[in-house]
């Protein structure tokens, strides 16, 4: 068994201790781009991973063998480390770090391996001897939230073996059906659910190119990510639990990484045109992950699939941060649009003792700084490791040394991370007491299929069928459409409010157009008085029906009126909302008007598709 070493860690670097670690309260949401507690005060993920039980294996020999696992650290797909240190000295070790937030890899293959894990797996731990892995994982997060940290749930891997190559992990749907990750999803968000502080489900790790196809966003098949994450977080949120976070990593890699073939790392630069609208508004998560030795279109290999692109610690700080923003950031700093959101840098990292490049040193100064500046949440890379001969494999933040059982972490004196991650750590960031509530502006995306985000409405059935139907979640109203038909927007900007338990009125005439024709010569759907649109309904492009909710009090008449965009956007000039359908016409009430009626033709050289709103307030 090893033995913990501290080294004045307490008197140099004071444990955060339990009192502050608990000194928050579930479940977590969102208020603009910040993540608040049930009290509405800001929480933030000050992480970290404890990897191993995503697996360790690379794939090849005898499993058993220690140096068939990444780095020689055979996790025995159980968080690393519990074969040689007690649980509460690794927990000891985290608070110490001044983190409250652990990310807790997994993978597919292990929730279903009933196999009892070997004592020597857990020799440090014996009250986990007779366990299945699940049952270690369970014991685990009952070990930790205890403590009071909070934890993130990640799918890391489909099958137990390290990350991330063409190793049959590329996808949620790689190496199992999408019915099965969807199932095991539903199942680990249900059995934690009593626990208030199981705060997130991180839903795939590094979403990749596999040997012949790329991942797409808003591709409707079999390797469209934006889909398959849409409809496993609003699975997740009617099915499980309704309090858990939703967190989406962008796409990690698309292409082929030679040197004349198209090649990049998306991450979260698609975000911009097509964002997710959930159930709930308030659960979505975005994250991306940042190294040293990758780049917007560098994989990070070295000799086979190196290419001549630059690598993040390439780039001086200035640039570093405007590519990072580009890429990742500006989801949390532009203000006020459909895609405005937390932004959670769920892994960064770099080795903190050893043979280290200057680069990469100069680069972990800069991406703290980064995360400094600009006061996103993170994760680092990883929590727990072995210290390998010479000083290598110095990843971790609280590394034991297999060869003298000492602990050789951060704090234990050679760690040339130190000062940067206390200033991480200790930066409070703002704001620092309660977050105000924050406008919201989600997209509405009928590409596909139905995007029905009322429960309510889902629980009253379909309004139109055979048509494509949009509506905007509980509490929001559309306040903008796209000619193109399948795009809106919805807000819950000024004070309407939906007379509770009120019907919803679907409008397929012109019967409600009794005060005057706003659209000379089209097809006009509109509201009944004191009602204003939440939803919408298209047959190929052609408007089939306006879904109308009663307002709770009197609505004004007055207004910008008829918006047309037939020609052009017509939208306001604050841009509330952001682009919405990037490269088509767009009309938008103002903020503080709602959307009475739309307009359209079926003449010829027309499709129907919406050509003018009606704006009132």
């Amino acid at each position: 068994m090893f033995t913990t070493v501290l080294v004045l860690v307490i008197v140099l670097f004071p444990l955060s201790g339990s009192a502050a670690l608990s000194d928050w309260t579930p479940p977590l949401s969102t208020r603009g781009r910040y993540i608040v507690d049930v009290n509405g005060l800001r929480f933030k993920l000050k992480a970290g991973a404890w990897h191993g039980a995503s697996g360790t294996y690379t794939g090849s020999g005898d499993i058993n063998i220690d140096s068939n696992h990444h780095a020689s650290e055979n996790a025995h797909t159980l968080p690393l480390g519990l074969q040689y240190v007690p649980i509460d000295d690794i927990l000891d070790g985290f608070e110490s770090l001044g983190i409250n937030t652990i990310r807790l890899p997994f993978s597919n293959e292990m929730i279903h391996d009933n196999t009892v894990v070997q004592e020597s797996s857990v020799a440090a731990n014996p009250q986990f001897k007779g366990l299945t892995p699940l049952q270690v994982y369970d014991a685990v997060i009952q070990a930790l939230t205890r403590r009071g940290f909070a934890v993130i749930l990640n799918n890391h891997t489909n099958k137990s073996i390290w990350c991330c190559g063409v190793d049959g992990n590329e996808r949620w749907n790689e190496s199992q059906t999408v019915d099965e990750w969807e199932t095991d999803w539903l199942f680990m968000v249900s059995r934690y659910r009593s626990n208030g502080r199981v705060v997130g489900a991180d839903l795939y790790n590094e979403v990749r190119r596999d040997i012949l196809h790329d991942p797409n966003w808003d591709g409707n098949d079999d390797y469209d990510w934006w889909k398959a994450a849409q409809a496993m977080g609003d699975r997740i949120l009617t099915e499980a639990n309704p309090d858990i976070l939703i967190i989406i990593e962008g796409i990690n890699w698309t292409g082929i990484p030679v040197d004349g073939f198209p090649h990049h790392r998306p991450t979260l630069e698609p975000v911009g045109n097509l964002s997710y609208t959930f159930v709930a508004v308030n659960k979505l998560v975005y994250s991306a992950h940042f190294y040293a030795y990758t780049g917007p279109n560098h994989s990070g290999a070295t000799g086979i699939g190196e290419t001549s692109d630059l690598r993040y610690r390439d780039y001086s700080q200035a640039d570093l941060f405007q590519v990072m923003n580009y890429q990742a950031g500006y989801v949390a700093l532009d203000t006020d649009k459909h895609y405005t959101a937390p932004v959670w840098i769920s892994e960064f990292g770099v080795e903190g003792r050893g043979d280290i490049l200057a680069a990469d040193a100069t680069w972990f100064d800069n991406m703290v700084s980064y995360l400094i500046n600009y006061d996103l949440d993170f994760s680092v890379w990883p929590l727990v490791g072995y210290l390998g001969p010479n000083n290598t494999n110095g990843w971790a933040l609280l590394n034991w040394n297999p060869a003298t059982g000492v602990r050789d972490g951060l704090y234990d004196g050679n760690d040339l991370r130190t000062s940067q991650w206390n200033s991480l750590v200790d930066y409070v960031g703002t704001p620092t007491s309660n977050v105000p509530f924050q406008t919201r502006w989600q997209m509405l995306n009928l590409d596909q299929d139905d995007y029905v985000q009322s429960l309510v409405q889902r629980s009253r059935g379909d309004w139109d069928s055979g048509a494509r139907k949009g509506m905007c979640p509980d509490g929001l109203r559309m306040i903008g459409i796209s000619a193109a038909s399948t795009r809106a927007l919805c807000t819950d900007s000024a004070n309407y409010e939906w007379a509770n338990g009120s019907p919803t009125v679907t409008v397929w005439t012109e019967d409600y157009v009794t005060d005057g024709d706003w659209a000379s010569g089209y097809t006009k759907y509109q509201c009944p008085s004191n009602s204003y649109i939440v939803g919408y309904a298209i047959r190929n492009l052609k408007l089939s029906t306006v879904l109308c909710a009663q307002a709770s009090t009197t609505l004004g008449t007055g207004g910008s009126g008829a918006r047309w965009f037939n020609n052009g956007d017509n939208r306001p000039a604050e841009n509330a909302g952001g682009d919405f359908h990037y490269g088509e016409y767009k009309g938008q009430c103002e903020s503080d008007e709602y959307m009475a009626g739309i307009a359209f033709t079926t003449r010829i050289g027309s499709n129907g598709s919406p050509a003018a709103i009606l704006c009132r307030k």
